[in-house]
């Protein structure tokens, strides 16, 4: 598993983390947790395909093609040939080739709702949004009544929560056809997401009425009543769900949740018992149900069934993951630490479950027993990589960085063409400032791959901390070419000229650049501020090193920027106000700072 290495996204800025958290959102897999979640957004696909099980999670609100084909309905010559061009750009992965296609097979089929709705989509999935809404708006001024365009209008501005907006088009089009399922389910997710749960009750109470046998509307019924405390309704729509649909699994797993808050002991015991019937392999419910065995005093029962699973977790690997998602997502240490103990007893050198026992400890910040357990996972597993960086940053945790280095040193020597490890021991000599020594492990790196941008990145950083600009920026460039939307170095780029004081209308057209891979980011809008202070735009630079601010309130050199932009406009209370609050928020280099503040008489 690829673990993202400490980021660095502004030049002589220390925002790099070492948290063990951070190593772990490779491996972390969403879960159905709770209403507002399973609810979001789209989620007739999942629930109303046939065949399929009642597993809810957020899909792109990005509607569904209508029934009919472009293929049946296109007219003017030329405009198939660009539609299918824009469908192979598409699978070739060339997002915006593909929108220039379908734009000229809608200039010669301008009346193709299709097609524009195909751009829609295209816009959408490209991240951009508004863009997505003009074209659906104009599709909609050509027919105003048309299904399939109002649903994805009405998707698309819930999404830009334009909330009212999309209540409206999705009232129109059940009253216009209320045979429309899929429709009261978006508008009664819609409403669940606003916490508006009588209005949702509602919807899909209309969805019942002209659908008689959805067991997504009895499900979701259930899970309102029972999120405002009414277990007898929401047991009676559970057990609906289930006689309409008996093979799904998780209105079982909802009136688990039910029994425990009324103490139904034997009724709990029960349900997991008839998963575990129809489906044996059902990994949750077994770890579910020897964790509640051992909670219950039932101590045999839960190691036989514990012990069980870890034997099976030797040759199904899914097991680890299922315990990531039920217990480490949800930071629930001391669950994971019953579950793993008993599934040890049953498969003790198995390296899954030491890894995730090492992960589970390190939450718990036993970092001895981390180590201990990191240490058992042994070369060939998939978690080796991982467990190997865990173990280095642990011991920079604890303030052991010479550790850390000597232990990947050595560990490289038997593993001399990993990259990966090289760009952590080159992270880890930055941070001792032995930059000689990063910048020859990352090169070492280089020549086994070449073309890997975070290398270059790191290299850029290393270069730029070292007072090496000129390399620092040639390294930038590099991992631009091999990643074009790579935000960090788009905007460590642009950040590096600002600060030099050169290039000044193009470091504003890098910064704008990373702000579309990354909109709501305090460094980046930081980062544009100082521009237009350079430029002397200082009313400018305040607007947006203001919303930087807001963004990250406690970052020292955001703070400083923003009261040199007051001192510049001559508001010396605001620039007080905020130097002293960039020097509560810094660590060292505080002299120059401290000269400002002193310089307004304070």
């Amino acid at each position: 598993m690829n673990i993202e290495h400490p980021p660095c996204p502004r030049p002589s800025r220390q925002v790099e983390t070492s948290n063990i958290e951070c190593l772990m959102e490779k491996e972390k897999m969403k879960i159905f947790a709770s209403l507002r979640l399973c609810v979001r957004i789209c989620i007739m696909v999942v629930l109303l395909a046939s065949g399929c099980a009642l597993h809810i999670k957020t899909v792109e609100p990005v509607a569904k093609k209508p029934p009919d084909t472009y293929k049946d309905t296109y007219k003017s010559d030329g405009s198939y040939y660009y539609y299918v061009e824009s469908q192979l750009q598409i699978r070739m992965g060339n997002p915006d080739k593909a929108i220039l296609y379908l734009i000229k097979a809608i200039e010669r089929e301008p009346d193709s709702l299709y097609l524009r709705r195909e751009l829609a989509n295209l816009y959408f999935a490209n991240k951009e949004k508004e863009k997505a809404l003009s074209v659906i708006e104009e599709a909609l001024k050509k027919d105003p009544e048309n299904i399939a365009t109002l649903i994805m209008y009405g998707m698309i501005r819930q999404d830009l929560k334009h909330i009212d907006d999309a209540e409206k088009a999705y009232e129109k089009v059940i009253a216009a056809d209320p045979k429309q399922e899929n429709t009261y389910l978006l508008l009664g997710g819609l409403y669940v997401e606003e916490g508006n749960l009588d209005e949702a009750l509602q919807v899909y109470e209309r969805l019942i009425e002209n659908f008689p046998g959805s067991y997504a509307g009895h499900f979701f019924m259930g899970k309102i009543y029972a999120e405002q405390g009414d277990v007898l309704n929401a047991e009676r729509e559970f057990k609906k769900t289930l006689e309409i649909r008996p093979e799904l699994e998780e209105p079982q797993f909802e009136l688990i949740n039910l029994y425990k808050k009324t103490g139904k002991d034997k009724r709990i015991i029960q349900v997991f018992k008839d998963i575990l019937k129809r489906n044996p392999k059902n990994i949750r419910a077994a770890m579910e149900l020897g964790y509640y065995y051992y909670k219950n005093g039932m101590q045999e029962e839960s190691e036989n069934l514990l012990k069980e699973l870890g034997a099976k977790s030797l040759s199904d690997t899914d097991i680890t993951i299922k315990v990531i998602q039920l217990y480490l997502d949800k930071k629930k240490y001391d669950e994971a630490l019953i579950v793993l103990n008993g599934m040890l007893k049953g498969a003790p050198d198995s390296s899954d479950i030491n890894y995730v026992m090492g992960a589970v400890c390190d939450g718990k910040e036993d970092n001895r027993a981390a180590i201990m357990h990191f240490k058992k996972v042994m070369p060939d597993s998939r978690f080796y990589q991982n467990a190997v960086i865990h173990i280095a940053f642990l011991y920079q945790k604890n303030g052991k960085i010479k550790e850390a280095i000597i232990y990947l040193t050595d560990i490289i020597k038997s593993n001399p063409d990993d990259p990966e490890l090289m760009l952590y021991l080159g992270t880890f000599y930055e941070e001792t400032k032995e930059y000689e020594k990063a910048e020859k492990t990352l090169k070492q790196a280089l020549e086994i791959d070449l073309d890997n941008s975070r290398l270059h990145f790191r290299l850029g950083v290393i270069y730029d901390k070292w007072g090496r600009k000129d390399d620092s920026i040639k390294e930038m460039r590099t991992v631009i070419s091999l990643d074009p939307k790579n935000a960090n170095a788009l905007n460590y780029l642009g950040y590096t000229y600002a600060d030099l004081g050169e290039n000044l209308d193009e470091a504003e057209d890098l910064i704008r650049e990373a702000l579309k891979y990354k909109p709501d980011d305090g460094y980046i809008i930081d980062s544009l501020g100082w521009v237009y202070f350079k430029k002397g735009d200082f009313k400018k630079a305040i607007e947006y090193l203001e919303k930087a601010v807001d963004l990250v309130p406690d970052d020292p050199v955001i703070l400083e920027h923003l009261g040199d932009a007051y001192m510049k406009t001559d508001d010396r209370a605001n620039a007080l106000k905020f130097y002293k609050r960039s020097l509560l928020n810094k660590k060292d280099d505080k002299t120059e700072l401290e000269k400002k503040i002193q310089g307004l008489g304070d």
